[in-house]
């Protein structure tokens, strides 16, 4: 088995801080997103950043996959001696690599050491669901997959994802977790899935808010206009202040994720010049020039 580097993977050191790391699956997720990437390896290249951030945002699975670091990688690699982490997640495991399916996932895998469920006494398990940003907002209730920790096989539960989850927020379900072989939900532990928004192509989210970058031409950022904006409840009308500027951050309030309170929306204002292909747009711009008493550096005289 190939031993896979996933602080190589995300392009951070290994002593990076967790928000490094969350910030570096941010950038490489919406980089090779499969909707909007024109890279030719855009949903292998997403699957494998997927995959080291399962397990470099978790401490636990982090300090294990750290402990696997310092054994010997060369000739193939095997589990060291005494493995025993076990460790569940969400999704088609399928969909992830050997490495990961060995070590991390709840089916064991060759050179793994798991306890003898049915000798366990009640215990919480913790899985990972991955659910789009519109699923978030509106509500889910998917059937998931999870393994049969008094025994062999897997079992089929039915989730309600209530409206205005987040991510990292996690859903109890009690009684679904491991124990000690019984059929009552009392001898069992309980499963706690953590959920996990995908990245959006449009949107990003801060807790319940959530921000939208919105392109204004300059007349409309500096005149001041009324333009529809996306939302995940469907297009508004926002009305821009005149003289707005680039980064500018206008509020919708109420329009992020539902919950007590809802969140907000922000329009990121970009503003965005046309481009002067022609000699006419070349000449208007030359009029501008001449006609506007403008200097965009004249707060900078004294330091050139």
């Amino acid at each position: 088995m190939e031993f896979i580097d996933y602080y190589k993977t995300l392009g951070v050191a290994e002593d990076a801080s967790g928000d490094q790391i969350k910030r570096a699956y941010r950038k490489l997720a919406r980089k090779f997103h499969p909707d909007v990437s024109q890279e030719s390896d855009a949903e292998a290249r997403f699957k494998e950043v997927g995959e080291a951030y399962d397990v470099l945002k978790d401490p636990e699975k982090r300090g294990a996959y750290d402990e696997l670091r310092l054994q010997p990688q060369a000739g193939g690699f095997a589990a060291p001696p005494g493995w025993n982490y076990e460790f569940h997640s969400a999704g088609d495991s399928a969909a992830f690599s050997d490495f990961f399916r060995t070590f991390f996932d709840a089916e064991p895998g060759p050179g793994t050491v798991r306890d003898d469920p049915h000798a366990a006494p009640p215990r919480d398990v913790h899985q990972r669901i991955a659910i789009t940003l519109e699923e978030a907002f509106h509500g889910y209730r998917p059937e998931i997959e999870t393994r049969l920790f008094d025994g062999p096989g897997t079992r089929r539960l039915k989730v309600s994802i209530p409206a205005g989850v987040i991510d990292g927020q996690h859903i109890r379900l009690r009684g679904q977790g491991s124990g000690d072989g019984s059929a009552r939900k009392s001898a069992r532990g309980d499963l706690y899935l953590e959920i996990q928004i995908a990245p959006h192509p449009m949107f990003s989210t801060d807790g319940r808010d959530i921000y939208v970058t919105l392109p204004v031409a300059p007349w409309e950022a500096a005149l001041g206009a009324s333009v529809r904006v996306p939302t995940l409840g469907g297009p508004v009308t926002l009305k821009i202040p005149a003289g707005s500027q680039t980064g500018q951050h206008l509020r919708l309030k109420g329009r992020g994720l539902p919950g007590s309170p809802p969140g907000d929306q922000y329009a990121v204002l970009n503003v965005v010049l046309p481009p002067a292909d022609t000699e006419t747009d070349k000449k208007l711009y030359r009029e501008m020039a001449e006609r506007m008493n403008f200097d965009p550096r004249a707060h900078l005289e004294g330091a050139l």
